[in-house]
């Protein structure tokens, strides 16, 4: 099948195979078009409007496999605890969606859990995202590593495992932090509950990176180890950077205009100057995130998901059982 230079495949095995859009589009096999044009409006990022024909091309096949692997897990459970003399109980699937910054995965994850909450066997779909998990501004000041919140160092990881392992291990009520993009900053007051849910979607700059391996072999878990499934959403950086200005730029006439946005100052410049000062951001912060923390988990990911100049998905790669 088709491949793609971003996929390195210039080993004579590939633990991935290829689809080109068109091979992916027919495993749709008859799943019906749960979601209407409004529906599609507000799952839509601020850069990326979805279309029908992307649902339908993409995503819609991806439900069908997620649903075969949610049935899957669930029957395997089951066994186990019966092999056990376990009472069965419900033990939640678990996604994870990974990527860059502006690459659209909460477009994904959006998209993911309205069309997965639609099978009849697991109605109850929650999405979190780990921004929430991020240290609070004064502690990443305290720490002197402001200037690289969204790298690993800055996320609070005992925190986030601490979530995922209550979540799998079936717990009534799970609370998780809130994140403002508005105000750059975890909310104090506010929380998101996740209760038991069929399915949950983990969304996140770094969910797939592996922790530092423990010279005396004892155990430290990653927040991958709780994922059933992961979804690597690719792009060339070049593009990821053109998505990065144009979303910074369209935020700046809009949300940050607001006197209380974190990032008003940014809308008192001219275009030339915030525009340079976005790819100063970019270049800085978000690009050397990429390169050194995020594009290396992309092989650790099931499916990886690549897309085009006009963010639809060109390939697809799943990986071989």
């Amino acid at each position: 099948m088709a491949n793609s230079e971003i996929f390195p495949a210039n080993l004579e095995f590939s633990p991935y195979q290829f689809f080109t859009r068109d091979e992916w589009a027919h495993l749709r096999a008859g799943t019906p078009m749960t979601l209407v044009p409004r529906e599609l409006d507000e799952l839509s990022g601020l850069i990326e409007s979805l279309s029908v024909e992307e649902v339908e091309t993409i995503y819609l096949p991806l439900s069908r496999l997620l649903n075969l692997y949610v049935s899957a897990a669930q029957e395997l459970h089951a066994v186990t605890s019966k092999f056990l003399g376990y009472k069965k109980s419900k033990v939640p699937f678990i996604i994870g969606v990974a990527g860059s910054v502006a690459i659209g995965k909460s477009t994904t994850a959006r998209v993911l859990k309205a069309l997965l909450k639609r099978w009849p066997d697991h109605p109850r779909v929650d999405l979190i995202t780990t921004d929430g998990f991020l240290y609070p501004n004064a502690e990443l000041e305290r720490r002197k590593i402001m200037n690289r919140k969204g790298f690993p160092e800055s996320f609070d990881s005992a925190k986030l495992l601490s979530f995922l392992v209550d979540v799998k291990s079936g717990r009534e009520r799970v609370s998780a932090p809130v994140y403002s993009h508005f105000h750059y900053d975890i909310l104090p007051d506010q929380e998101v509950v996740v209760e038991r849910p069929d399915i949950l979607i983990v969304e996140g700059l770094n969910v797939l990176q592996p922790a530092r391996l423990p010279k005396d072999g004892k155990a430290i878990p990653f927040v991958s180890d709780f994922f059933d499934f992961s979804i690597y959403i690719d792009a060339d950086p070049e593009l990821i950077e053109k998505w990065y200005l144009e979303r910074f730029m369209r935020l700046r006439s809009t949300a940050f205009q607001d006197p209380a946005a974190y990032f008003h100052q940014y809308s008192l410049l001219t275009d030339e100057e915030a525009r340079a000062m976005g790819s100063l951001i970019w270049r800085n912060i978000n690009r050397k995130n990429l390169e050194e923390n995020i594009l290396p988990t992309k092989q650790r990911a099931q499916l990886i998901l690549l897309k085009s100049e006009n963010h639809e998905i060109e390939r697809v790669a799943l990986r071989k059982l």
